[in-house]
């Protein structure tokens, strides 16, 4: 997830509708919530929650510019790309 201004938030679930919703609608009072990180911009799926954690792991040690790098090796022109998963309707509208 990011913002506007390319701040990063590299996390893992396993359910990535629910989480980018909640990213969308600003819930919690965390890291992404006060930097507004509501634009998915790369994901990632693994074969179970091991590689999973151990990838995430891998990624928050980068540097910024190896992490901006992949992200434009995956996503060069920085769409959402979760852009229309919810419908026309705003994520925070949606009741469950």
């Amino acid at each position: 997830m990011t913002n506007v201004a390319t701040t990063f938030s590299i996390g893992v679930t396993n359910d990535i509708l629910r989480r980018v919703s909640q990213h969308k609608q600003r819930l919690g009072d965390g890291f992404s919530a006060r930097y507004g990180l509501t634009k998915l911009v790369s994901f990632e799926e693994t074969p179970d929650m091991g590689a999973a954690l151990a990838r995430e792991k891998q990624l928050k040690g980068w540097l910024r510019r190896k992490k901006v790098a992949l992200g434009e090796s995956i996503n060069p022109t920085w769409d959402d790309l979760a852009a229309g998963w919810y419908g026309d309707a705003d994520p925070s509208l949606r009741s469950g």
